[in-house]
């Protein structure tokens, strides 16, 4: 007797359907979280603040909503695009904290897992580099020290999460990159004062 396959076609194919539409969506949105937040990263750095919170501010529905498809779809959820679109939203949302001197909001605030909270944390101590050195060009030394020392307390928190790579979303690489990034930081900020130093006494004889 030949055996009919149809309903179970019908059964797995329900699922494969649910599972591939809700992969999509997300996907999209998470591509878009990447865009939004890169570009909230850059009117950070052009203090246009009003767009750059506004584009955090859609990067954040975009996320929620990717996450909200995939609930009912754990095996899809964990894809590594949500944990890569929610570190570069996380990396926009502390940037600007950072350098605004304001609280950090926590992963629950921002709605993302702890890694990809943490590596984002990581990797705004890139940002805050170009801003110490935007801040150098200016001649504003003290608040390019302010920076160098939020990037440094960083570095010395992720230092201290320990735990396997498999659990942190490789965050030892990411401290690593952003210590070195703090070490060239604080050659650059120790020429500057030097050289400002002698300039100032070349001036005074």
């Amino acid at each position: 007797m030949t055996p009919d396959l149809e309903p179970l076609r019908q059964a797995v194919t329900e699922v494969f359907d649910a599972k591939y539409h809700a992969r999509e969506r997300a996907l999209a949105n998470c591509r878009k979280v990447i865009r939004c937040s890169a570009n909230a990263i850059r009117a950070l750095h052009r203090a246009e603040t009003a767009e750059a919170n506004a584009l955090m501010d859609e990067a954040g529905s975009l996320l929620a909503d990717a996450v909200e498809a995939l609930g009912p779809h754990p095996d899809v959820g964990n894809a590594g695009f949500i944990h890569d679109a929610a570190k570069e939203y996380a990396e926009a949302k502390l940037t600007g904290a950072l350098a605004a001197g304001s609280p950090l909001p926590l992963p629950a605030d921002l709605g993302v897992e702890p890694a990809a909270y943490l590596n984002g944390l990581g990797e705004a101590v890139g940002e805050l580099r170009r801003r110490m050195l935007d801040l150098l060009r200016a001649g504003d030394l003290p608040s390019a020290e302010t920076t160098l020392e939020a990037m440094d307390t960083v570095v010395e928190f992720l230092a201290t999460i320990d735990y396997p790579d498999g659990m942190t979303g490789g965050l030892r690489r990411t401290t690593d990159v952003a210590r070195a990034l703090v070490e060239r930081s604080r050659s650059d900020l120790t020429t500057t004062v030097v050289q400002e130093r002698l300039r100032k006494e070349l001036q005074g004889r």
